[in-house]
């Protein structure tokens, strides 16, 4: 069903098949990813065949009530605390979304962060043909991947975008998308992009602007370390996780549009710096590998299996 508020994001309701499906796969440990609507049913399944659970906390539901209902918080979190107190464990993608989970009462929280694909997003997938037609005098190119949507703050972007010898290219959809082009009138909207087409566009930009400041991880600062390009992001939530300010990127205080700005000025005037971080940026996302990080959840779930082993002697 459509998510209320935001009709583009879907959201499954429980089902009895999910229960058969679990009784006849009969599985050692039960995932649960994003499981604040299927959890309870998630959790009962698994009980009934005896298996541990793992639950991933990776979207900030208490945040979309906030933001698209204008109430329910505080019933979110109850929600949340009663699904990943009963899981065996919970993973957090970043320091700043397991401190929310422990402030809220959430026991055995554990760190995962996400992987990178970077054969994909590559310095090498630069287009200067793209460049050119984004940026054709050779402005420095900013750009925002991700959903336009109310908790993402794109309007942000609106005093950068005004910098002289500064283009901006905005890459997304969502219920904002109307709203943006009216708040930043000189940016190219390109749409949803994937695959070829949006890691042509990451390394070919010359700094990735980030605005939302309420993000669990933050995948799209990754992918844009990954190509090759310096990054700006709010300081808070996963962001702080991924940018060490003015080495692999610069923070900026959250909401801040003239901090942006002046950031994004920053970074026109000093080819250098801008250069140097994205070297470093690169190189700190070098070993993110999806398989690195499989790796580390596999070792997750051992870990629960070892103490459901422990327990039952």
């Amino acid at each position: 069903l459509p998510l209320p508020g935001y009709p583009q994001v879907r959201v499954a309701l429980p089902s009895r098949r999910l229960a058969r499906a679990v009784a006849d796969h009969r599985p050692d440990i039960v995932h649960l990813a994003s499981p604040f609507v299927l959890g309870p049913r998630g959790l009962a399944a698994a009980a009934r065949v005896g298996a541990p659970v793992v639950s991933v906390y990776q979207t900030d539901i208490a945040g979309y009530a906030r933001t698209y209902l204008g109430a329910g918080e505080a019933a979110a979190w109850r929600r949340i605390h009663a699904v990943h107190t009963a899981s065996d464990i919970t993973l957090a993608p970043s320091t700043s979304s397991l401190r929310a989970l422990e402030e809220h009462g959430v026991p055995r929280v554990r760190l995962w962060p996400r992987g990178v694909d970077t054969g994909r997003f590559d310095p090498a997938h630069r287009d200067p043909g793209l460049r050119r037609s984004l940026a054709p005098d050779g402005e420095l190119l900013i750009g925002y991947i991700g959903r336009l949507a109310p908790e993402k703050h794109v309007e942000l972007l609106g005093p950068a975008a005004d910098l002289p010898g500064v283009r901006t290219v905005i890459v997304g959809d969502g219920p904002s998308a109307p709203a943006l082009r009216a708040a930043v009138p000189g940016a190219h909207f390109t749409g949803r992009l994937t695959g070829h087409d949006l890691a042509g566009l990451y390394a070919s930009l010359d700094v990735f602007v980030h605005t939302g400041p309420f993000e669990t991880f933050c995948q799209t600062v990754q992918e844009a370390q990954a190509s090759g390009v310096a990054v700006i992001a709010p300081a808070a939530g996963g962001p702080l996780d991924l940018v060490d300010h003015d080495r692999t990127g610069l923070l900026v205080p959250p909401g801040d549009a003239g901090a942006l700005r002046e950031a994004v000025a920053a970074l026109r005037d000093d080819p250098a710096r801008r250069a140097r971080l994205a070297s470093a940026g690169a190189a700190a996302v070098a070993g993110r590998s999806w398989e690195a990080i499989g790796d580390r959840l596999l070792e997750h779930y051992r870990g629960v299996l070892r103490a459901r082993t422990a327990v039952a002697r």
